[in-house]
């Protein structure tokens, strides 16, 4: 086996076996992850997100981690022991959700291998592996509990009565609802079995609730990587904005729309959006559907209502593309819309097809990024 992704939080789990086995590619601005209403980004750029920049869409045909692995290893940025580390740590449990999951069903798609193949990980070590941190868990009697949930303090004074002060301050500084049981093991430096049973006691009196949590903003495409050369070109610098809470969406369309050379602005703040918009006047706008606080259609809407982007282009952009999100997007007034995962060539064909009509749009581009076994 090569490799294997997916689960509930295969963002998470790649930050953390990079952490885990010493791959300096982990940004720790105040040692946190910074909480977002609706989820939850890094305080700052993590390197492996500029990397991305530099794969080809074949690269990632099977996954940009496994991808990301080849090209720092072609650029003996780590060693090949490394990355056969943090693969088999990622098969590992990718299995375990798999063995807690009970009920399975598979389908097997034909597929073609990189150009550079990482060291093959033999079957017999992943599934003895696998075993016994499941059996371990099952014989914790912790085969109830997910170590993806997040412990978070629900009965603070109880648990101030019944402890030491450098104790409970402790519990409030690890248990704040951003780090799963998963990640708290591998900041402490400690088996994940092992903490959650340290936490088990105050689990059952209900003085700490497992709850869940979403993975980070996964980085499904490589914008720059599937943007055709011919699209490269300088263009007339029209303002493109993309209001999206998600940092991951802003910094990949940034990157795609500069390169492409438009001007572009990012919004991270639906509340604020009109009135940054309103200040920068914006040719085309993006926006998200779902955000705290307020959703795209809410924002078109309001939009809609000045005259000054009474005529300007805004596009939807939502990962739920049903028939209702594009009934209501219509009636909101949305110009277009658009599925995520997003492609760079639809991107740029939605912006010449409201900003320069005259530019016959180019075949789509996709890159999926389907969990999968490598």
């Amino acid at each position: 086996m090569l490799y294997a992704t997916g689960g509930e939080h295969p963002v998470r789990r790649w930050r953390r076996n990079l952490t885990l086995h010493g791959i300096h590619k982990i940004s720790h601005s105040n040692g946190h992850i910074a909480s977002h209403a609706n989820g939850y980004e890094t305080a700052q750029e993590d390197a492996w997100i500029s990397d991305l920049n530099d794969l080809s869409a074949e690269d990632c045909a099977i996954g940009w981690e496994y991808a990301l692995l080849n090209l720092w290893v072609s650029r003996q940025e780590i060693t090949e022991e490394q990355a056969a580390k943090i693969a088999l740590s990622n098969i590992v449990e990718v299995l375990f959700e798999i063995a807690q999951a009970g009920v399975l069903t598979d389908e097997v798609h034909q597929g073609s291998f990189p150009a550079i193949r990482l060291r093959l990980i033999k079957l017999e070590k992943v599934t003895a592996r696998t075993q016994v941190r499941w059996q371990t868990w099952q014989d914790a009697k912790l085969g109830s509990y997910s170590p993806h949930r997040a412990p978070v303090i629900r009965q603070a004074e109880q648990i101030q009565n019944q402890t030491s002060a450098a104790f409970y301050q402790n519990l409030v500084t690890l248990l704040n609802g951003q780090r799963t049981l998963q990640d708290l093991s591998v900041q402490m430096r400690r088996d994940v079995t092992e903490v959650t049973l340290s936490l088990l006691p105050f689990i059952q009196l209900g003085w700490i609730e497992l709850v869940q949590i979403p993975d980070l903003p996964t980085p499904r495409y490589p914008l720059l990587a599937l943007l055709p050369q011919s699209a490269k070109a300088p263009v007339r610098q029209k303002l493109i904005a993309c209001v999206d809470d998600s940092f991951l969406v802003r910094h990949m369309m940034e990157k795609l729309l500069t390169s492409a050379g438009y001007q572009f602005m990012g919004v991270d703040d639906a509340v604020r959006s009109i009135g940054v918009l309103l200040s920068r006047k914006p040719d085309l706008i993006f926006l998200d559907l779902m955000m705290p606080n307020a959703n795209g259609h809410e924002i078109c809407e309001q939009l809609r209502k000045l005259s000054l982007f009474r005529h300007t282009p805004i596009v939807i952009l939502t990962s739920s593309d049903g028939y209702a999100n594009r009934l209501r997007s219509n009636f909101v007034g949305a110009s277009d819309f658009l599925s995520k995962p997003l492609e760079a060539e639809a991107v740029l064909s939605v912006i010449r097809k409201h900003l320069e009509p005259q530019v016959e749009p180019q075949a789509s581009l996709s890159l999926a990024a389907d969990s999968q076994f490598i």
